[in-house]
């Protein structure tokens, strides 16, 4: 059992790394050509990263590919070249899922796309942009920058993804109450049917065709008790019916393996509540099966125990035999019924996590010694920052020494060498380097 419960934490549910490809570098070159004595910066654009992409493919339907393949990487751009040449963009990489995949941020917990309906593709982690080469730079107290952009870094996160089934009904019961053998009979699903504890480890799917429209149909994965905590495969069956409209119990009525069918109803529902309160309020039918292995004064005394328990709760109680077939037309209409009066929008997960709100935007800078006592800072946010801050004010020159602290400025003068009473210069302005 616990081989099986293992392979099923794989395919059902798998965590993975991914990072997109980092932008290229912008490049510092000078044009060097004959007559030319000063040629004009022409360093090119880094090229942009590649994105991670997430496709449905409708021919898969596990998580299986994720068991032994859980880091992917995106192409980086290529760095930019002289005379203007930018870098080649980095290329996408694309990750098919099948239908149903919830892809999770492992941290919060939070959507980050859900891959159903009309979701067929979405950009999950953007490559990083190309950096500016230095012919960007160039202005009339700058004329021939030393320094370009550096490609944007990648984005990377590690993810959960969940396979949620998209199915209108989820066939739910303890092991041996005979899902599969219904959903066989209803459906052109075929499962392999036994008499096993946790047989049915990936969720069948069935399409139920009717007069005026059908409806999908999931025998859900056994559930047991503590599924809410984890246990056993519990958090699988309950993640995959998430997405159902429709929870149709289904219950040995003849307790062949000495189960009370009441309890299990409950022990279910407070399983549900559990999980997610939201899954308890969906509608339910409660089919009763195994009928015909009891004499029908038994079965008389069996189901309107189970109707007064209920049904006052609006539950209906149907008495079936998923083996000789008695009132599964009966059932089916029912769900048909109850399916019709309800809202017609799919379960889709709303996106809660944006890995764009990780973005940092990176400007280039440029930090070099001229001579013994003498060193240059220059780069455009620089630039920009002397511009707007009154250095004449001891808390905009206090706001200015953070600014070139917080972005490694300084860590860069003193690895340089510099020393007490040495000069920096920026754009026209000179101050003495004190610690």
């Amino acid at each position: 059992m616990n081989e099986l419960d293992g392979d099923k934490m794989f395919t059902d549910r798998a965590e993975i790394y991914l990072r997109s490809g980092k932008g290229g570098d912008g490049h510092v070159s000078f044009r060097r050509e004959m007559y030319v004595p000063a040629g004009g910066p022409d360093g090119g654009d880094g090229g942009k990263g590649g994105d991670i992409i997430f496709e449905v493919d409708e021919g898969l339907n596990t998580l299986s590919e994720f068991r032994y393949n859980r880091k992917f990487h995106a192409e980086n751009g290529e760095d930019g070249k002289k005379k203007r040449m930018s870098g080649k963009d980095g290329q996408d990489l694309i990750i098919k899922v099948p239908p149903g995949t919830v892809i999770k941020e492992k941290e919060t917990g939070k959507v980050v796309a859900d891959m159903s309906h009309e979701n067929r593709r979405e950009v999950i982690l953007r490559g990083g942009r190309g950096g500016k080469g230095n012919q960007h730079y160039a202005t009339a107290t700058m004329q021939a920058p030393k320094y370009a952009q550096p490609g944007q870094k990648p984005m990377e996160m590690t993810v959960i993804l969940e396979l949620k089934v998209i199915a209108d009904v989820g066939l739910v019961g303890f092991p041996n109450v005979g899902k599969s053998t219904l959903l066989s009979r209803v459906s052109n699903a075929r499962p392999k049917i036994g008499n096993y504890h946790f047989t049915t480890l990936n969720p069948n799917l069935g399409v139920v065709d009717l007069e005026g429209g059908g409806f999908v149909m999931a025998d859900i994965p056994g559930l047991i008790e503590g599924a809410s905590e984890g246990l056993g495969l519990g958090h699988e069956f309950l993640r995959h019916i998430e997405r159902t409209k429709v929870i149709v119990h289904l219950v040995d009525a003849a307790s062949t393996e000495g189960r009370d069918p009441i309890d299990d109803i409950h022990k279910i529902n407070k399983e549900l509540i559990a999980y997610n309160p939201e899954l308890a309020k969906r509608p339910q039918i409660i089919a009763a099966n195994k009928i015909d292995v009891l004499p029908e004064e038994e079965v008389e005394a069996v189901i309107s125990k189970m109707k007064e328990t209920f049904e006052p709760q609006g539950i209906k109680v149907l008495p079936i035999s998923a083996v000789s077939g008695k009132n599964i037309k009966e059932l089916l209409y029912m769900i048909k019924d109850m399916l019709n009066h309800l809202d017609d929008e799919p379960v889709v997960f709303e996106r809660e996590f944006f890995p764009e709100d990780l973005i940092e935007v990176e400007e280039p800078y440029t930090v070099s010694k001229e001579d013994e006592h003498l060193y240059v800072v220059e780069g455009p946010r620089i630039e920009r920052m002397l511009g707007y801050t009154n250095l004449e004010s001891e808390k905009g020159f206090e706001f200015f020494q953070n600014f070139l602290k917080r972005n490694g400025i300084l860590d860069e003068l003193e690895a340089l060498g510099i020393e007490e009473g040495d000069t920096v210069r920026m754009y026209g302005h000179e101050f003495d380097y004190y610690k």
